[in-house]
C-alpha cells in the first residue's frame, strides 16, 4: 500500500514538472528574444545615379512580422518598401523566415544632400508588450547627381609640339581631383597659392613629342562622388608643329665591349652576341628606366618650388638635342630606332652639376641606361633629371637651392663619353629643356600667367 502511495506520489510530481516545463517551454518560444538579422548592401556612400541595393531579413525563431524601408531627409520621410507576412502553422513553422529583394533607390525622387537609409524589420515573438523584436539598421549617405564646375581662366595658350605648358582654371569647392588630359594622358592640377578659396589651379602639361593628329585634349573634374565634368580644350590650346632632327647612330664592337660590361645584371643571356645584348638593354631596359622615371611623377610638391630661369650646365657644348630621332646602324644595318629625351651637355671630365632650380632630391640611384641618375622635384609636377653622373653631392630627401652643386658629370650607364643627359619631366613626361633656359619664354607662357590670378 505505502508502496503504491509512493509510486502515485512521483508520478504527481512528474507531472507537474512537465506541465510547468511544456508552460515554461511554449512561453519561452512565444517571447523568444531572439531579434531578427539584417544584411543590407553595399551601398554606396555617394547616390549619384539609380542604385540596387540588396536586402536580406532573417528570423530563425518566430519568424518575420514586418519590414519597413525608409529614407530620410531632415523631416522628410520616403517609404520604400513597407511588408507584412501573415502568420501560417503551428508556431509560424510554415511562415517567411527568409526575405530577399532588391532595393531600386532613384536619386532623382530625392533632394541633394544627406540622406539617411533607414531599416525596421519586426519578428512574431510576443516580447515588448506583444510587439515583437525590433532590429534597425541604418546607413548615412549623400544624394550628389551634379557634377563639380569647371572655368578655363587663362588665354593665349599656345605650346610646342615636345614642349610645357600652363593652363590657369577654376573649379567649384566640391572638385577633388581635376587637371587636363592630353589624349590618355592625365596632368594634374594644383591649387594657386592664395587662391584655394576661389577653386583658382595651375596646370603644368606637356605635349609628346609623337602626338598624333586629332588627339582630344579636355579639362576634367571629379567630386567625392565621382561625378565628373569635361571640357574640351581643342580650341583654346594650340599646338605648334615642331620639326626634330634624325641622327644616324653608328655602333661598333668597340663600343660594345666598352658599355655593356657595365650591365652585367641587365643581360639574361651572357652567351648571346654583343650587338644581340645591346638591342635588349636598350630597347627593354630603356622602357623599364623609362617607367621609373614616370613613377617618381607622385613624389611631387603641391606648391610651386622653383624661381626664375632654369640654369644650364656651364661652359657646356650640346652634343644631342631633345627628340632626336636617333636610327642605330651596325656594320651599315638599321638595328634600332629611339627618340633622345633630353639634351646631351658635354663640358670637361667630371664637371660640377648645379641644380637648375629649387627644389628637392627625390632619386639618386643607379638606373640602367642612364647610369648614376639624379631627380630633382621642383612641385606642381615639375621635375629635372641628371643622368651618366660619377658621383652624387646630394641624397634623397634633401633641399637643394638653385645653382647647388648635386653631382659631377660622368659617363656611366649607356654612353660614350663623359657628358651630363639632361631631362625635365611634367608630370613623368619628358619635355624640351630649352624651353625652360628662355627667360623670355618662361615670360610670356608661366609668370605673366602666374601673375594674372595673384
Amino acid at each position: 500500500m505505502r508502496k503504491k502511495r509512493n509510486t502515485t506520489l512521483i508520478l504527481t510530481i512528474c507531472t507537474i514538472v512537465l506541465v510547468f516545463g511544456f508552460i515554461g517551454w511554449f512561453l519561452m518560444a512565444i517571447f523568444e528574444g531572439e531579434k531578427p538579422k539584417i544584411q543590407l548592401g553595399p551601398i554606396p556612400a555617394f547616390l549619384t545615379k539609380t542604385a540596387e541595393v540588396p536586402l536580406v531579413v532573417t528570423d530563425a525563431e518566430r519568424g518575420i512580422r514586418t519590414i519597413k524601408v525608409t529614407l530620410k531627409q531632415g523631416t522628410r520621410h520616403i517609404t520604400l518598401l513597407e511588408k507584412r507576412f501573415s502568420f501560417e502553422g503551428l508556431f509560424n513553422a510554415e511562415g517567411v523566415h527568409r526575405f530577399d529583394t532588391v532595393l531600386s533607390i532613384d536619386p532623382r525622387e530625392f533632394n541633394q544632400g544627406r540622406a539617411d537609409l533607414e531599416v525596421y524589420a519586426w519578428d512574431y515573438s510576443r516580447s515588448s508588450g506583444g510587439d515583437g523584436n525590433l532590429t534597425i539598421a541604418e546607413h548615412k549617405m549623400t544624394v550628389d547627381t551634379i557634377p563639380p564646375a569647371l572655368r578655363l581662366v587663362s588665354r593665349l595658350n599656345y605650346v610646342n609640339e615636345g614642349g610645357t605648358g600652363l593652363i590657369v582654371y577654376q573649379t567649384t569647392s566640391d572638385a577633388v581631383k581635376s587637371g587636363l588630359y592630353v589624349g590618355d594622358r592625365f596632368f594634374p592640377g594644383f591649387l594657386a597659392t592664395g587662391k584655394s578659396d576661389q577653386g583658382m589651379h595651375v596646370c603644368y602639361f606637356g605635349i609628346p613629342v609623337d602626338l598624333k593628329k586629332n588627339t582630344n585634349l579636355f579639362l576634367w573634374a571629379e567630386d567625392k562622388a565621382k561625378n565628373v565634368s569635361k571640357a574640351s580644350m581643342n580650341r583654346s590650346i594650340h599646338i605648334r608643329n615642331k620639326r626634330f632632327r634624325t641622327r644616324k647612330m653608328n655602333i661598333s664592337d668597340r663600343f660594345l665591349d666598352g658599355v655593356l660590361p657595365y650591365f652585367p645584371n641587365e643581360i639574361k643571356d651572357p652567351t648571346a652576341k654583343n650587338v644581340a645584348n645591346f638591342l635588349e638593354i636598350n630597347q627593354r631596359v630603356r622602357k623599364e628606366n623609362g617607367e621609373v622615371f614616370y613613377n617618381l611623377r607622385t613624389d611631387t610638391q603641391p606648391e610651386q618650388l622653383w624661381e626664375g630661369v632654369w640654369l644650364r650646365l656651364k661652359n657646356a657644348a650640346t652634343m644631342a638635342r631633345f627628340g632626336d630621332k636617333r636610327l642605330y646602324y651596325y656594320k651599315g644595318k638599321m638595328i634600332d630606332e629611339q627618340i633622345h629625351m633630353g639634351v646631351d651637355l658635354a663640358s670637361l671630365a667630371n664637371s660640377k652639376v648645379g641644380a637648375v632650380n629649387n627644389g628637392r632630391v627625390i632619386f639618386a640611384d643607379r638606373l640602367g641606361i642612364y647610369g648614376l641618375t639624379m631627380v630633382i622635384d621642383h612641385g606642381q609636377g615639375l621635375a629635372s633629371t641628371y643622368s651618366h653622373l660619377s658621383h652624387f653631392s646630394a641624397k634623397p630627401g634633401q633641399t637643394v637651392a638653385k645653382g647647388d652643386v648635386v653631382a659631377l658629370t660622368g659617363q656611366t650607364g649607356l654612353a660614350g663619353g663623359d657628358h651630363l643627359h639632361f631631362g625635365i619631366m611634367v608630370n613623368g613626361l619628358f619635355v624640351n629643356p630649352v624651353e625652360w633656359w628662355d627667360s623670355h619664354w618662361i615670360r610670356d607662357n608661366i609668370t605673366r600667367k602666374l601673375k594674372a590670378i595673384k
